[in-house]
């Protein structure tokens, strides 16, 4: 088996474990919303306002879909639709006041039982997983979130809002 193979299988087995987490953290914060759901609002919050094809773009699914998606998140009070900032003559989608607040809580959750985890490791892997682990998800193109201070890096020159 390669390098690759051994890393992949390796990550595919954590993200089990990451998915459950995440289940577990939602579930705890909010019945009504899906992974799904709290991905797009995820993605809202860390990246700011988006345009309806950029954020479909960014989950990889039909604009159709994320329309969907979008109006389940308004009518649940989660997200609301505003100006474009830059032009004001089209409409990008925002996560609430509400939205952010969810997402603020879920990850919160997350980070205390992913810290348990964490802690669990042996002292001396634990800074190679931060390199690791870092590469791996400026590879796939996800800002860094700190649930410590509750707020993720601001991507906005990333979001396309004209």
């Amino acid at each position: 088996m390669s390098d690759v193979d051994d890393l992949t299988d390796a990550v595919l087995t954590a993200s089990r474990l990451l998915i459950a987490v995440s289940a577990r953290s939602l579930a705890a914060v909010e019945e009504t919303l899906t992974l799904p759901q709290l991905r797009m609002l995820v993605l809202l919050e860390s990246r700011g306002p988006m345009k309806l094809t950029a954020l479909a773009d960014l989950l990889e699914v039909n604009p159709s879909t994320a329309k969907r998606m979008i109006d389940r998140l308004i009518t649940s009070g989660m997200a609301d639709r505003e100006p474009n900032p830059v032009t004001k003559r089209e409409v990008v989608v925002v996560a609430s006041e509400e939205g952010r607040r969810v997402v603020g809580e879920v990850m919160t959750r997350r980070r205390a039982e992913i810290s348990t985890i964490v802690a669990r490791m042996p002292e001396h892997l634990r800074h190679g997983l931060v390199e690791a682990l870092t590469a791996f998800t400026d590879a796939g193109g996800e800002p860094r979130w700190s649930a410590r201070d509750e707020t993720p890096e601001r991507t906005r020159d990333r979001a396309k809002v004209d």
